[in-house]
């Protein structure tokens, strides 16, 4: 993606600002794929082929735009990722967390 990038030159366009709102907007355009499904809907699109196609577009495009924003902040996203999973492993202890949806500070 950087080489990508840099042989448009458009690092220049590239400000937080700007890639944090490419980011927003396609994961919108990942989100109106399930505009007014229920959820027993949204399941069942699963198994169909074009919308695994444009789910999958739409998933690419905001991974893409994540690493941007790490390239413009210098952040390694495995380890930030992996540092996130400890986190959430703090907040979330599987012995209080198990088939809950509640948020931490309720567990």
């Amino acid at each position: 993606m950087i080489s990508f990038r840099d042989a448009r030159e458009w690092r220049q366009f590239h400000d937080a600002k700007n890639l944090a709102e490419g980011l927003s907007l396609e994961a919108a355009e990942l989100l109106e794929i399930f505009l007014w499904k229920t959820t027993d809907e949204s399941r069942a699109m699963v198994a169909d082929g074009a919308v695994q196609a444009k789910v999958r577009e739409e998933v690419a495009d905001c991974f893409l735009y994540c690493i941007l924003m790490a390239d413009a902040f210098g952040i390694d996203l495995i380890e930030a990722g992996q540092k996130k999973i400890e986190i959430n492993a703090q907040k979330y202890p599987v012995e209080k967390a198990r088939g809950r949806r509640d948020k931490y500070d309720v567990l």
